[in-house]
């Protein structure tokens, strides 16, 4: 199926104002291609943890999530965000339908290890998932009866336990799971950059490998390459990382595997 996953972050979709601008940008994308769209939560959930008297808890930039901070989580993603985009999608025409990782076990994960910290203690994440595998059958259903699925990045592990889930990653394994032609990651910068703060208009394997390799890509950015590269080797044709607010013409950067293996190539 000619399928386009689109990642948006959470902070493209939190204002009313840029939640309806967004939504006529996927609403245009919509009419061009099958579509699955998947978001974070961006802001809001600090901003509901505040509301409920939570400290946020962070290791080197990385959530920890406890159980207060999971309900948080799941009520500002799977609640008031997923449901104020959809809404907007329907303005805008669009047959979008809410979903989670969570229904039909669509977005199956097992918790992440702890981590040894840089400085040196071991920290558990807590309630926190790696995606593992996704189970194309409800996107299928869904995309084939022009329906358009809206996937908050939450995961449930074989236990029946919630978690929470990076979205960059869910959006991969998703893409990889449908066959998607192309994963697009949205965000509020023009893609990935260069040591002068130029973009880079292609990059390839070798060229994401070095970036790692050699600490031009800082952590953030390091756990949304390696996402690409597996989306890529799992036999997605292309990966777009762009700014949000110019998707049609997908302008930053492309993420193509150049010299590359794939398991589509494979096959």
């Amino acid at each position: 199926m000619n399928v386009t996953v689109l990642k948006l972050g959470g902070e493209l979709i939190e204002a009313l104002d840029a939640r309806t601008a967004m939504a006529a940008r996927i609403a245009t994308l919509a009419s061009q291609t099958l579509l699955i769209v998947v978001h974070g939560g961006g802001k809001a959930i600090d901003a509901e943890l505040a509301r409920r008297g939570i400290a946020p808890k962070k290791v080197d930039g990385l959530r920890i999530t406890d159980a207060d901070t999971l309900d948080a989580v799941v009520a500002v993603i799977a609640g008031s965000t997923n449901t104020a985009l959809v809404a907007s999608l329907v303005a805008a025409d669009v047959k979008a339908v809410g979903l989670t990782g969570v229904d039909a076990g669509c977005g199956r994960a097992t918790r992440v290890a702890p981590i040894t910290s840089t400085a040196g203690e071991v920290v558990s994440l807590g309630l926190v998932g790696d995606p593992t595998a996704a189970d194309p059958a409800l996107f299928h259903t869904l995309v084939s009866a022009g329906y358009v699925p809206v996937v908050a990045c939450l995961g449930v592990d074989s236990t029946g336990q919630v978690l929470n889930v990076n979205a960059d990653v869910i959006a991969c394994r998703i893409a990889a799971a449908v066959g998607a032609r192309e994963l697009i990651i949205a965000g509020t910068t023009a893609g990935v950059f260069d040591a002068h703060g130029a973009t880079i208009p292609l990059l390839d394997t070798d060229g994401m490998s070095a970036m790692i390799a050699s600490g031009a890509a800082n952590a953030g950015m390091v756990a949304k390459l390696n996402a690409c590269r597996t989306a890529l080797d799992a036999g997605v044709e292309a990966v777009r990382v762009v700014d949000g607010k110019d998707l049609m013409t997908g302008t930053v950067l492309q993420l193509v595997a150049v010299g590359y293996e794939s398991n589509r190539t494979r096959r």
